[in-house]
């Protein structure tokens, strides 16, 4: 059972319109985003967070996706956000799932990239590689990567806000993981990006803007 804190959680707001978490992925920070909140500001708020131990939030001694999903849920209690609506790259797409599992109603929309919901829906090579990368560096938010998550088809299956799960065709999560997921929540549609791979659309581009804007709006 692994004690948790409550570290204080860095985030820039911009924009004006209906409220819109972003949240990137391991070992990155809310940066990443840059290029596509400068086409969101003027269709959304949005908020691009840091989450703990990244980027310029608190740093934790250990890292697990639930806290993780914890401290956004106190994030939107405590700005009194009424139902924003979230994206969320890779490890932040699993949090996301998971503060709609703590919370059914927490978001009016969620959409998705590259997340898994095990570990074994990560391809074997980046497992591989992963965990060479951890015995050398001793990395917690690797580690984490590697030991969590472990979501069942049944919270999956509680989820009901409308969620759009993506990923690219090269992705480093397998397809029939995306897949599961999206068959498991009950009002998710899902998209295979082509051509791309886990990041590349994500990651200091704006390539996202059209699909989010005429998903949410």
């Amino acid at each position: 059972m692994h004690t948790k804190s409550t570290p204080v959680i860095y985030y820039e707001k911009c924009g004006n319109g209906k409220p819109l978490i972003l949240l990137h992925g391991n070992k990155e920070d809310h940066t990443i985003f840059n290029k596509l909140i400068s086409t969101l500001k003027n269709t959304f708020t949005v908020y691009a967070l840091d989450s703990r131990g990244h980027g310029k939030s608190d740093s934790t001694d250990e890292f697990h996706y639930s806290d993780m999903a914890d401290d956004v849920l106190r994030f939107i209690d405590e700005l009194k956000l009424d139902k924003p609506c979230f994206y969320g790259f890779s490890d932040g797409g699993i949090i996301g799932l998971l503060c709609c599992i703590k919370r059914p109603d927490a978001f009016e929309k969620m959409i998705i990239s590259g997340a898994n919901i095990t570990t074994k829906g990560l391809k074997p090579l980046i497992r591989f590689g992963s965990a060479i990368a951890c015995f050398f560096t001793r990395d917690k938010r690797t580690k984490m990567m590697l030991t969590e998550p472990s979501i069942t088809i049944s919270e999956l299956n509680r989820i009901n806000c409308p969620v759009l799960v993506l990923a690219g065709e090269f992705d480093m999560i397998c397809e029939k993981e995306t897949r599961l997921i999206a068959d498991s929540i009950p009002n998710a549609t899902l998209k295979i990006i082509k051509g791309k791979g886990h990041g590349d659309y994500v990651v200091n581009s704006d390539y996202l803007k059209d699909i989010i804007k005429n998903y949410i709006l």
